[in-house]
């Protein structure tokens, strides 16, 4: 690290290591702020639209339609910032075929994320958001990736750093706390995550995502583990009752600022202009979810009507509904979620495929994957 670039107004100090690299170790939560009109507007806009997304949560019909595909995309965008390639069409024919495309070989680990993802959401009923919970969101997301041999579900026990490749301790952008102080750090991480604070929510979670990240507990997954972090704080503080808000698509869209920011803060202390860039992002993704609830369920209750229309059975209503949550589907995994036989579930899909809700992607004989591409478009689109 360049000590020039690490100013008096940082909050953390810098420590030499016995090797003679330099590293950061970011002072306990909560900073000093002042708290300024720009940034009291922020926050009200980033609360108004948090609270709007909320009213739409608790009025869907049945929100387990959006969460799926809402996860999904969030794991897209948020392993694509690492720079994996898999899109969200990969993810789902993956999940439905079990196969890798030598095309997008990125996808296991995206798929992962949801399986991080999803594990984190249902553990919040008996864990709080802790390291615990932590460490088993991470073993998750490792396992059988490339970085699988990288300690999953471990803190780290050697040093990390930040920087372009090849880069060396010597000349990283930014080298995190070593192992001694990170175990500190963590534990007054730990602190705060269970504390009270007076500090506006969204504000709070703000300055949890720097920490976590200038921590950078993990030897691999920091960015997506952080940013998991930031739904399930978003559930287990009451501040949206489902997973419907994620980051990652405003972060990829603004990724050298998200890296910037989240360095300056290290460097010279701007928590400003980090906390500003992330309360836009809570107010720009807010609206994006809605318009994109509002689309979906608008296309949900388009196919029921068609469906009701034609005295459709149940068991068709059924697979539709089944297709929110998981846009590809295969004839084996329609009769197992409809529990009907190969034949019945097989009928069921073709009727939907002549009303062009599905189509078959793989062009071949048999073991056909189905997917739903209004669905993915919607979910897919850059804006809502």
């Amino acid at each position: 690290m360049e000590l020039a670039d690490f100013t008096e107004e940082r909050p953390g100090k810098l420590i030499k290591a016995m090797q003679g690299y330099w590293a950061f170790v970011p002072n306990p939560l909560p900073p000093s702020l002042n708290l300024t009109w720009a940034l009291v507007g922020q926050i009200s806009e980033a609360d108004r639209a948090l609270s709007e997304l909320a009213g739409v949560a608790r009025t869907l019909p049945n929100p387990h339609l959006l969460i799926g595909p809402f996860i999904r995309r969030e794991a897209v965008l948020s392993s694509r910032i690492e720079g994996t390639q898999a899109s969200l069409s990969d993810l789902l024919f993956f999940e439905a075929s079990g196969t890798v495309d030598p095309q997008a070989p990125d996808v296991r680990e995206v798929s992962n994320y949801v399986k991080a993802l999803e594990y984190g959401l249902s553990r919040l009923k008996k864990l709080p958001v802790s390291l615990r919970l932590m460490r088993e969101m991470h073993e998750r997301l490792m396992e059988g990736a490339r970085g699988d041999h990288l300690t999953p579900g471990e803190f780290r026990r050697s040093q990390n750093w930040i920087g372009p490749a090849g880069c060396t301790l010597m000349d990283a952008a930014y080298v995190p706390p070593p192992e001694a102080e990170m175990k500190e750090a963590l534990g007054e991480l730990e602190k705060y995550l269970h504390a009270t604070s007076s500090f506006p929510p969204l504000v709070r979670l703000a300055v949890i995502h720097y920490q976590f990240e200038a921590i950078h507990p993990f030897l691999d997954g920091n960015g997506r583990i952080g940013r998991l972090l930031l739904t399930l704080l978003l559930c287990a503080e009451g501040l949206l009752p489902e997973p419907l808000l994620y980051l990652s698509a405003y972060f990829e869209r603004h990724q050298q600022d998200y890296y910037r920011l989240l360095l300056s803060v290290s460097q010279s202390g701007k928590w400003h202009e980090w906390i500003n860039f992330f309360l836009r992002g809570v107010a720009e993704q807010s609206r994006d979810a809605i318009k994109r609830s509002d689309r979906l369920l608008n296309l949900w209750q388009n196919y029921r009507g068609q469906l009701q229309s034609a005295r459709s059975s149940a068991l068709l209503l059924q697979l539709v509904d089944d297709l929110f949550s998981n846009p590809a589907i295969t004839v084996a995994q329609a009769a197992k979620r409809l529990d009907v036989t190969h034949r019945s579930a097989k009928l069921n899909i073709e009727k939907l495929v002549r009303r062009n809700i599905l189509k078959e992607t793989t062009g071949r004989k048999r073991n056909w994957v189905f997917v739903a591409p209004e669905i993915i478009n919607i979910v897919e689109a850059q804006k809502a």
